[in-house]
Parts: C-alpha cells; structure tokens; sequence
C-alpha cells in the first residue's frame, strides 16, 4: 500500500504501519470485500462504488464508515499487464449522516403541519404552492397532494385571490403582512381567518417566496363581541355606583380603562395601568400597600387594606379598600374587583378620641392623688373608643352593602328591560294570533295559555324592575289603614282557611304618598312569605301604624331620614330565619322555600319599592319563634286623593296617524301589525333621529308612540318636545321596560308624561291611545279657550343638568315668561352684565361657584332681583338672602308657577 497524506486520516491509527504493507494485512476486517475488487481490478476493470458503507476498527473498536470509492488499475510502461490499482477515497460519512437527519426533519416538519389546528403553506414567487399541509382540504376542499405544484388562484378561486393579490404583493416585495379575512369553507359557513403571509429570504436577503399561515378566529371574534357587551353593561354598572370601583387582571396589574379611579386620582390612562396607580399613594404607604396585594394576589384572598391616596385637587384622603376575586366555571380567577372609600373623616374622628384617651393618660400620671379613680376613667374611654370603631366599622359595612345592592339592581333593571322587550313581541304576536284563531277553541286556549305565561314573564320583569328601583311609580295620598282594610277579602282567599288573620289599625293613622298598587303587591308578597314560613297554618298579623324615626335610629341605620313614617307590619308564628339567611334576604333570586317554590323576588321587591319610595325596611327573625317584617313608608301631610273609578268601555281603534319610533325591530313590526288592526294610519322610525326627520317632513301625525330608550345622540325625551314645538296638537305616548331619568325622576313620571309599560296587551294599547289622543284634545281645547296672562317676566334660568334646564325653560315659556339659560355661574354673570331681569332661578349645586354665592353676586348689582332655589334640601344655606323661595326638585309645572309669584311678591317687599 502507498498513499498519500489525505488517506492518513482514512487510515487512522494503522498509520504509519499501512505505508508499504499489503491490504489484508492492515485492512484484515474488509478483506473478504477488497479481495474482489482488487482481484477484477487486476484484471483491468474500472470500478466505482457510491455511499458504501463499511466496518472499520482503524480507531481500535468496530465503526460503520461511508466512502465514495473508485478503483483504476495501474498499467506497465509498454500496457500489457496491469502492475497495481489506485483506489480513489472519499469518506462521506458525516455528509450522509446530515442529510439523513434533514430527511428526517422534513419529514418531521410535514407531520407537525398537518397536526397544527392552522393552514401553512408556501409560495414561490410565481405563486405557485411548494407545501400545503391538511387544513387546505378543510378550508378549501382540497387536499394538499393538489394544492402543490399550482398557482394560488387555482385554489382559492378568483374572488378571494383578487381579494388577497395586494398584501400578497406586499409580502414579495420583504413586508409581514398580517390581517383578517372572511372565508367561505366547503360547508357554506363564513369564517374570520387571521392570515399571516411571512416573506423567506435567501442569505443576502432576496426574497424566495411566501409562508403562509392561517388561523381560524371566528370563535375569538365571537367571544371578543360578547366580551365587549359584558364589559359595557359593567362598566353602565360601575358607573351608576356611588364609590370608586375598579378592576384588576387575575395577576393583580390594573389594565384597561378606569373611569372611577381616573375621576378620583386625575392619572391618565397610561399612568395607571400595571401598578401605576401606586404613584397616588402616600410614599409612607405604598410599600406595605403593594407588599399585601401581592399577597391577597398570590392567595387568592379577598383584600382588605387602608392608605392615603391624592386626589386629583391634590389633597391626601384616607381609603379602605376591600377587593374579591371573580372566578369562572373552573375556579380560576377571571378578574379581581374592588372599591375604595373614602373614610378620612371617620378616621379622624378616631383619631380624635384615641388623642383624648392619651390625654387623659396623661392627667393620670400628673395626678397621683385620684389614680384609682383616673384609671377608671380611662378604661371607660378605652371602651368608649372601642365602641366608636365599632359603630364606624358597621356603618362601612352598611355601605359596602348598599353599593352591591346598587349594582346588583342596575344589573337587574337592564336585564329586565331586554326581557320586557322579548315580551312585548310575544305578547303582540299572541294577541295577533288570538283573532286569527277565533272559532277554534283549542288554538284559543293554547294561545291564552301562553298570554297567561307572558302575565307571568311581565310579573316576574317587573318584580326585577321593582328591586333595582326602576319601575316608574304612580303614587298618591292615600291612607293605609283602608287600602289594607279592602284586601282583607282577598288575602284570607289567597293564603287559606287554616292562616288566623289578625288585622290591627291605629286611631289617627297618618297619610302616606305612595303607589298603592304596589303597596298592595307589597303586603301580598309578605303574606304569601309568611304562609309558606308557617308551612300553610299559623296566625299573621298585620299592624299599621303612625311611627317617630329619631336621630339615634338613623344613627344606627345610615340609609334612614329621621323624621315621621306610617308603619306597615308582618308577623307570623313560623320557623324564623337565621343571622346568616337574614344578611341575604333582600338579594335578588335568593330564597330559602323549595326548589320551584318561589323565584326569590318577594323580598327584593319589597325593598326596591320600600327605597324608591324613600322609605325604610328592617326584619326580624328568630329561628322557631317567628318573623316579622316593618316596612316605613314617609308621612304625607296633604289629604286623601279621591279614587276615580275608570269605566272601561269596549276597546276601540281610531283613523288618526300614529309615528312610531322603537329600534328592536321585532317589537317595531308587532307593533305595527296591532296598531294598523286597530284602524290606524301607521308610520315608523328606527330612533330618534329618523323619528326627528318623519316629523320635520310636515307629514300630518297625531300621536308620537316611542320607546324610551334607544341608541344615538338625540334622546326620546328630547324628540318629544322638538315634536311637540313643531306640532303643538301631537299627543306623546312613552313605552318601555325599563325607565331613565329622562322621563322618571326620584322613582316617579315626570309631570304630564304618558308613559305604557312593556309588555302591553292589544286592550292596554288600544285603551291608552284613547286616552292620550283625548287628553292632548282637551288640553288643546283650553288653551283656544284661555287668553293670554299677561306680559311675562324676564327670568335668568341657571342649570347645569341640560335635561332639567331644557324641562324647567319649557315650563316657564308655557307660563309667558322670557327664559334666559345658563350652565354655570360663569355664563349667569356674563348674562347679568348685559341686561336686567326680574327673577333668578338656580340651582344650588353649580360646578364653579355655588348658587348661593351667584345669588349673593346678583342681588349685589341688582337690589330688587327675585330669587328662588331649585334644591333637594328643606333649607336655604346659612346666610342666604331673605327673598329667597325654595323649590323643592323634583317639581311640576305648578310647583314652579307657585314659586315664581312667590319670589315676584317677596322681592317687592325688599
């Protein structure tokens, strides 16, 4: 053997030995296999052998080589006999070994596109497919053995690629081009595909072709939409809660828009996000502050904490804050939720007494002559605090469950107003079908049978309404005493003849201002309640009577107004409840009776109604004794109202032109189809603004029937009026489920508004129109009648609530009187600067100077001006001046007439 310096590494460790010895001497493993070769080659054959693998102990242990070989025989001088044969080696056993394992990668990568749950392929850069894995048959229908080695629009089709051509071409030309598409799968279904197309570059950039990706997110889109919707009635939720609410992510970061605390804290969007908002707590604070939520994060416990934070006007304010988990079905947390109150003044009244205690502690030890009685003293004060704290931690409790019971009833009232719309489709539908069926007594009853579960559908909304103190209330003077006495009747009938009925009715019983028809269902309720507790025997109680709610009861409850009430009580002899079940027993839906005994809205009722009224309701329970349930109901110092009996009549339509304007669609068309049954000329409009545009056309409409609340700028409360400026003679008949402050306010309608609530009969429909069209008549006939009153007075109208301005300067232009409005006291001085008036009439509450100060002002520059402050308050403020004349909010057209003389007398007095 002779070689050269390259087969040294070949040889391995048979070098040098190899140089000059034989073959079967130093290759003795391969011998069997060279002996062939070497013996053809001697024969003068040429031989090659690719990528043959061979065992070797060159390296001194059996290892598998792979060479490139080729074998040429070596002739003499004169070529007749062949003297040796030259063995050409390449070893290529590393190169074999890679490209088996790309092989096996390829192979790899093909199996890990078909399993992923996305569309991959790639383009060259004529758009002609190179790999396409499983999904293409899934997403196109057609599987990947076609896709390959065709041009995209063979595969897609030419709509989507036209579609698709222009972010293709971006991505040939180097960008990453990610956006949305809608795709039309084999079945027929449109699915929102997130399509990624990824340029591949060569080594010095130049762009080879496209990857292509795409990835089903019609369900995330889904979730995002119903996520949106779930986050907008929260935030309607939060927003109508008094207190600062916020959220956090299940780590505890804060994200996403914090109205309350922005309001509170003025830190921008960005400033607060993640643990920004700890740049508003007070440095002594904000480590132990963030050391506990990290805590309550990493234990999933409910946080409880107080620190000082700066309030945007830059004042350091004391807070507790009391924060809970939310979880999902799994029992993980989807969001944390908490509130911070404001308790600084309570703290400093601690404060205050803790000083005092020290105080005294202090006289004790300058005085040794009375240290036993001094130390006596002390502790009394020591208790005395305690007890302080106590009573304060008891009113922040209460707050903290009034403000879930506010939630929970905005949560409630708008659930109730979608279900009231759901209804009323129904409902028209029915009655529709009820005349079509007429003669057939088997579909007439299936079809009552359902009005009957509609009935019961509309009860149980308007017991949700009644909880979140959203139904609109038509209340009036009345005295208990006989509305209770005139259900004695019907309440032995409903609760059987094995329940004792003991009524008992003071001497001298007060008035009270409520709706009696709910008071009616509120005594129904606790009856029915009591019934069940006493298991259908027993004996009940109702009491009525005159009660004093002092200052000490209103201490111990912060929700009460001292002050004089007509007391409604419920006792019964049943099974009692106890401390536990009492603290929930106003909750919505919750209820101790048996599964598909009770809907848990009795109570929830009760005390929707008893607070919307501004009354009071308080419980007592004790397990195998008995319950009993007061409800307090403010005192009214004006007469009786006379009840009017309304005759009924038959049910009739009428030819007039009916403007109908309601977005659900269903409840639009139902509408429709009763309305033009009942003889009717019908328009429609889809909100307000479309209702505007109807009206403005100068189209002859007799009656505008609108639902009350609808999406856009223009508000249905606002559509009226601009409609009843155009058409003096329109009637305006409101509809809803669910009311607002446009046309509601403090639980009551607004004077003068009509208002049908959802859902609605064909009779109720048909019998409200009647009305509203011969009010509006009337009222229309007086006014031709009545001559003018007489040059009116030029009032200055401060306001910075729009809805109630835009009201009260209707109301004093319906009075002859020339309205001048402000939002503020910055606007008011402007407007006295320019010229004179002859009354003032503000609200209190202005958002620069109150409008005590602007009257102060005014009366300054104009001694003989005329004042009257609209208010919530009984009182004037300290110092105001003399003239003044309160008007309490809310008020009514009268109330306002009334106080505009008033103030005209009491200035001419000055």
């Amino acid at each position: 053997m002779i070689y050269n310096d390259s087969y040294i590494e070949i040889a391995g460790s048979y070098h040098p030995r190899a140089m000059g010895g034989t073959v079967p001497e130093i290759w003795p493993e391969i011998w069997d296999w060279n002996r062939r070769i070497i013996e053809e080659g001697r024969q003068g054959k040429v031989q090659a052998f690719r990528e043959q693998t061979l065992t070797l102990n060159r390296h001194g242990r059996p290892e598998e080589a792979v060479f490139d070989l080729f074998y040429t025989p070596i002739y003499s001088d004169d070529g007749l006999r062949v003297d040796g044969v030259l063995c050409t080696v390449l070893e290529i056993t590393d190169a074999v070994a890679a490209r088996a394992l790309l092989a096996e990668s390829r192979t790899e990568i093909y199996s890990l596109a078909d399993a992923l749950p996305i569309l991959v392929g790639f383009l060259d850069r004529s758009l002609i497919f190179r790999l396409a894995n499983g999904r293409y048959l899934d997403v196109f229908g057609v599987p990947p053995e076609r896709v390959i080695g065709h041009h995209k629009r063979e595969i897609v089709g030419e709509t989507y690629f036209a579609s698709r051509e222009p972010s293709l071409k971006r991505a040939l030309a180097g960008e990453m081009v990610i956006n949305d598409a809608p795709v039309t799968l084999p079945d027929g279904r449109v699915h929102t595909f997130e399509v990624r197309y990824i340029p591949r570059r060569d080594s010095e950039g130049k762009v080879l072709g496209i990857y292509v990706l795409m990835i089903d997110v019609e369900d995330r889109k889904n979730t995002e939409q119903e996520l949106r919707h779930s986050n907008e009635r929260f935030a309607a939720a939060v927003n109508a809660i008094h207190g600062v609410l916020w959220t956090n992510s299940p780590d505890g970061k804060m994200r996403g828009e914090q109205a309350g605390w922005a309001n509170l804290t003025g830190q921008g969007f960005e400033e607060y996000q993640d643990c920004g908002w700890v740049d508003v707590v007070h440095p002594d604070d904000r480590a132990g502050s963030l050391a506990s939520w990290q805590e309550a994060v990493a234990t999933k416990a409910t946080y409880t904490w107080e620190h000082r934070v700066r309030r945007k006007d830059g004042q350091w304010r004391n807070f507790a804050i009391r924060a809970v988990p939310t979880r999902d079905l799994e029992g993980e947390i989807r969001e944390w939720v908490g509130v911070h109150t404001d308790i600084t003044e309570q703290r400093a009244a601690e404060a205050q007494l803790v000083d005092r205690a020290q105080d005294l502690e202090r006289q004790v030890r300058h005085r040794r002559r009375a240290e036993d009685q001094l130390r006596l003293l002390n502790e009394g004060l020591e208790a005395r605090v305690q007890s302080e704290v106590a009573e304060r931690r008891k009113a922040e409790h209460a707050l903290q469950q009034s403000q879930k019971m506010e939630a929970i009833g905005q949560l409630t009232g708008g659930i109730a107003h979608d279900f009231n719309n759901l209804l009323q489709v129904v409902s028209g539908n029915l009655h529709l079908l009820l005349r079509d069926v007429t003669g057939n007594e088997r579909a007439e009853e299936k079809v009552r049978n359902a009005l009957s579960g509609v009935q019961r559908g509309a009860k149980l909304a308007n017991q949700l309404l009644a909880f979140g103190r959203r139904q609109p209330l038509e209340p009036r003077v009345l005295n208990i005493g006989r509305l209770v006495s005139g259900m004695d009747d019907m309440l032995r009938r409903s609760l059987g003849e094995a329940i004792e009925i003991d009524v008992i009715c003071s001497g001298g019983l007060w008035n009270a201002y409520v709706d009696p028809g709910q008071i009616e269902n509120v005594l129904l309720n606790l009856a029915i309640n009591a019934r069940d507790a006493m298991d259908g025997s027993g004996k009940l109680i109702i009491e009525v009577g005159n009660a004093h709610l002092d200052q000490a009861y209103a201490e111990d409850n912060s929700e009460v107004t001292p002050g004089q009430y007509v007391m409604l009580a419920v006792s019964d002899t049943g099974t009692g409840m106890s401390r536990e079940v009492l603290e929930k027993v106003f909750e919505p839906f919750f209820s101790t009776k048996p599964e598909g005994r009770g809907t848990g809205l009795g109570l929830s009722m009760v005390y929707g109604f008893v607070k919307q009224s501004g009354g009071h309701v308080s419980i007592y329970s004790e397990l195998g004794q008995g319950t009993t349930v007061k409800v307090f109901l403010p005192r009214s110092m004006a007469e009786e109202d006379r009840e009017v009996v309304m005759k009924a009549g038959p049910v009739t339509g009428g030819t007039e032109t009916i403007l109908v304007v309601e977005d659900d669609e269903a409840v639009r068309t139902t509408v429709v189809e009763l309305l033009t049954d009942l003889g009717y000329r019908v328009l429609t409009a889809k909100d307000p603004l479309a209702g505007l545009s109807v009206i403005e056309s100068g189209v002859p409409i007799d009656v505008l029937f609108t639902d009350v609340i609808m999406p856009g700028p223009l508000t249905s409360r606002e559509m009226a009026q601009r409609a009843q400026e155009r058409l003096p003679e329109i009637a305006v008949l409101f509809t809803s489920g669910y009311t607002e402050n446009s046309i509601v306010h403090g639980g009551r309608l607004d004077h003068g508004v009509e208002l049908l609530s959802k859902p609605y009969s064909h009779e109720a429909l048909a019998r409200r129109l009647r009305h509203v069209i011969a009010n509006r008549q009337q009222i229309m006939a007086e006014k031709e009648v009545q001559a003018p009153a007489g040059d009116g007075l030029e009032i200055l109208l401060v306001e910075d609530n729009f809805l109630i301005c835009a009201d009260t300067a209707m109301m004093l232009e319906e009075l002859g009187h020339r309205v001048t409005q402000a939002a503020n006291a910055r606007q008011a001085i402007k407007a006295l600067e320019a010229k004179t008036f002859d009354l003032l009439l503000t609200d209190l509450g202005l958002p620069d100077l109150s409008g005590d100060e602007l009257a102060r002002f005014a009366v300054e520059r104009h001694p003989h001006l005329g004042l009257v402050y609209a208010t919530g308050e009984s009182r004037a403020p300290d110092g105001s001046p003399a003239r003044v004349v309160l008007l309490g909010k809310p008020y009514a057209m009268p109330d306002l007439q009334s106080a505009v003389r008033q103030a005209i007398r009491q200035k001419d007095l000055v």
